[in-house]
């Protein structure tokens, strides 16, 4: 689990024991610090002991994300936020949708289940809004996108191409495109272009319980609209040469909106960032089921961990038999098709179910 912070310390003696009486146990817990000055560094190793402390190379809430997922150990991988916003009771339904199947769990406050003490009749229609414009541009059916409660298998990452850990700061004093609080927007839509299987889970968002939110309304909505337009001629530069039969010499650098510098991809093995050395005797973290057969090759297995018990599926949670997939513009040929694979039969290349067969409100 992965929590970025910059002065949260009260709040993190809240959040810290809740996550640890979670059960099942949390595998690994990682706080990523932006050189916090209220003391929450030393909050967080006296309230919770085992927990990993790592601290971020640049500056932006995507860039301590970016620094906690390459320094996590476990197969699956939450986003967690230190406000208190989050309920720690919900990380096992995550979980449960990962290994159920999807890729990436998505949190979602307004499918049915989900709800907010938090948000206000103007971001929610906000958020409708650029709900629509990203399911219209992705084939997406989302229905919460600026929500940061998210899970996902580790070995996406490279798919998701984030800014390198170990880049030098901007010598503008600005930050690189994918290190601000774009970065949740960044994820769910190289997730969709990607094509992998999406589940929804119902999630529901309390008030920050201390401290005052760097959320602005207007800026931060602005701010999402122009991701989604980088983000979509990002995926059509990578379909392009699927659909023409030319080679390329590796994927296209995102063009972002101005102001924002592109960085190169970052590679399948990014550097990891510093990091307290002091670690918690680990729970057993979840397996991921085996990939699916491709149409015409047997499919890999991936070797098990003596140490960590994969868990027992729940009936009926196998992955069905491969189908034919449906070519679309913004996927990437050589991925799964998340329809198919949840049953919902959907013309769109990506896919989203809903957790427990639940329907959007």
């Amino acid at each position: 689990m992965i929590v970025p912070t910059r002065n949260e310390a009260r709040n993190l003696e809240v959040v810290l024991p809740a996550v640890a009486a979670v059960r099942p146990a949390v595998y690994e817990v990682i706080v990523v610090d932006g050189d916090s000055k209220d003391g929450t560094v030393e909050t967080a190793r006296r309230v919770l002991p085992g927990v990993r402390i790592v601290r971020q190379t640049r500056k932006g809430k995507g860039n301590a994300m970016a620094c906690g997922f390459a320094a996590a150990t476990g197969d699956a991988i939450v986003m967690f936020d230190a406000d208190g916003s989050a309920d720690p009771q919900e990380i096992p339904r995550f979980v449960a949708a990962l290994v159920e199947g999807a890729d990436f769990a998505k949190g979602s406050r307004f499918t049915k289940g989900g709800g907010s003490d938090d948000i206000t009749l103007l971001r929610k229609g906000g958020n409708a809004g650029l709900n629509l414009i990203a399911n219209t541009l992705f084939g997406t059916r989302y229905s919460d996108l600026c929500y940061g409660y998210n899970a996902f298998w580790a070995d996406i990452l490279p798919l998701l191409e984030l800014p390198a850990v170990d880049m030098p700061p901007h010598p503008d004093g600005g930050m690189y495109w994918g290190d601000g609080f774009e970065i949740e927007t960044v994820l769910n839509c190289r997730v969709a272009a990607a094509a992998l299987s999406i589940t929804e889970v119902p999630s529901v968002e309390k008030e920050r319980m201390f401290g005052e939110t760097n959320l602005r309304t207007f800026a931060d909505g602005t701010r999402v609209l122009r991701t989604l337009a980088a983000e979509r001629r990002r995926a059509g530069r990578d379909d392009r040469p699927a659909a023409t039969g030319t080679a390329v010499p590796g994927p296209a650098a995102v063009v972002p909106p101005a102001g924002h510098p592109a960085v190169p991809a970052t590679p399948a093995t990014a550097p990891v960032p510093p990091a307290v050395p002091d670690r918690a005797v680990p729970a057993a973290q979840p397996q991921r089921p085996a990939p699916r057969p491709h149409a015409d090759a047997p499919a890999p297995q991936r070797p098990q961990q003596p140490s960590r018990p994969a868990p027992q599926p729940q009936p009926g949670a196998g992955r069905p038999a491969p189908q034919q997939p449906v070519p679309s513009p913004v996927a990437r040929e050589q991925r799964p098709v998340g329809a198919e694979r949840d049953g919902s039969a959907r013309p769109e290349r990506t896919g989203v179910r809903y957790a427990w067969g639940e329907e959007a409100s």
